[in-house]
């Protein structure tokens, strides 16, 4: 297994500790990671996102999406009423499931629905006023310096 340094990337940025976290989780991550079941992720726009997973069999009282800060986590439980069925066949998998999604700071879930066997939720990026850019004005000769008293004072 590889181990990559992320040093030189992160010695000219302030405020980036998650994003190594993010690089070492992905690290961690082995090829036995469950591919049940299938998600897209598609971008609908310059700031929204959405999730498609296949929940096939899924009704909605099975299912529960949670957002808690930076992670979303989709949880399939089935409350398998065919106990008592005798199957032929069973191609339809519908075992319990959890997947786990890394959000970007900003990101959150707007909506969740289920349509024809799949489930789609939705992100937008919703920068708060203080993180949208703003120019700075800057002063020069004397109000530098009256400025800088007043701070000293």
């Amino acid at each position: 297994m590889r181990t990559y340094d992320l040093t030189p990337l992160l010695r000219s940025t302030v405020g980036f500790d998650r994003f190594n976290r993010i690089f070492e989780s992905a690290n961690r991550l082995n090829d036995n990671t469950p591919a049940y079941p299938p998600y897209d992720i598609e971008r609908t726009g310059d700031n929204g996102y959405r999730i498609t997973m296949a929940v096939a069999g899924f009704s909605e009282s099975e299912l529960s999406v949670t957002q808690n800060q930076n992670s979303l986590v989709i949880k399939g439980a089935t409350d398998d009423k065919t106990k008592d069925a005798t199957y032929l066949h069973r191609g339809i998998a519908r075992r319990a499931f959890e997947r786990n999604f890394e959000l970007a700071d900003y990101v959150n879930v707007t909506g969740a629905r289920i349509e024809n066997g799949l489930l789609h939720v939705d992100l937008a990026r919703e920068l708060p006023e203080e993180a949208k850019p703003r120019t700075i004005k800057i002063a020069s000769g004397e109000a530098g310096r009256v400025l800088e008293g007043k701070a000293a004072a």
